[in-house]
């Protein structure tokens, strides 16, 4: 196709799937395949929550404070929950870093002038 000027041009339409749905993610983990492709898997990182809390009940029936829970070590964990991840050859994963940094610097730009 040719534009106004009779320089060629091409268009690109996006579909969604019905079940598109888009995720937060504050993180990433992953490397280089076998394939030699890079391979990202994103997570978000949140605190476990228990499969199990016991409490206390007082006399008058009402609850208590919690005396154990299931598992028992929570406070030594961390959950990466890993819903979604991407896998790109290296022209690909030029093009994305190209336009990540493009978007890194505009959002900084605007941050930038907000802070004065």
């Amino acid at each position: 196709m040719a534009d106004g000027n009779g320089a060629e041009t091409v268009t690109f339409k996006y579909k969604f799937v019905e079940e598109y749905n888009p995720k937060y993610v504050n993180g990433a983990y992953g490397g280089i395949g076998p394939q030699g492709e890079l391979i990202i898997n994103f997570f978000l990182e949140r605190q476990p929550i228990p499969k199990e809390v016991i409490h206390k009940l007082q006399p008058d029936g009402k609850l208590g404070d919690p005396v154990s829970q299931v598992p028992d070590n929570l406070k030594s964990q961390v959950i990466r929950f890993i819903e979604t991840g991407v896998t790109m050859n290296l022209e690909s994963a030029k093009r994305v870093l190209a336009w990540l940094t493009e978007k890194v610097e505009l959002l900084e730009s605007r941050e930038k002038k907000a802070n004065g």
